[in-house]
């Protein structure tokens, strides 16, 4: 369609958060923990229940990790869940039943 501009977000380059470079922490792995712990408190916020009722963040959250990362293993894998395993360094079978676990759509685009 001419004149018409498909809206495409710019390309972030990920830089070292504050804290992490003040303390000398600049790993991918601690850059990486840094950046998870702050998107986990918006999520353990969101989740977490007001009154007497007993709350299961940790369950909930350990849950949407294991969908996610079957997710993104098996779209970086081209949907072979051996190769999705030995991406995310587990066995393969203990990746069928995580992959079992989760609502995923079986047919890839």
């Amino acid at each position: 369609m001419k004149g018409v501009r498909w809206f495409m977000a710019p390309k972030k380059h990920l830089s070292i958060p504050r804290a992490a470079a003040k303390e000398g922490r600049s790993t991918p792995a601690a850059v990486s923990e840094e950046i998870l712990e702050k998107k986990l408190e918006d999520i353990t916020t969101i989740l977490s229940k007001v009154g007497t009722e007993k709350n299961r963040i940790y369950e909930e959250v350990i849950s949407m990790v294991d969908r996610c990362l079957v997710r993104i293993a098996l779209r970086r894998s081209n949907h072979v869940k051996s190769a999705a395993a030995t991406y995310l360094g587990i066995n393969r079978n203990t990746f069928q039943k995580k992959a079992a676990d989760c609502p995923i759509d079986p047919d890839p685009e």
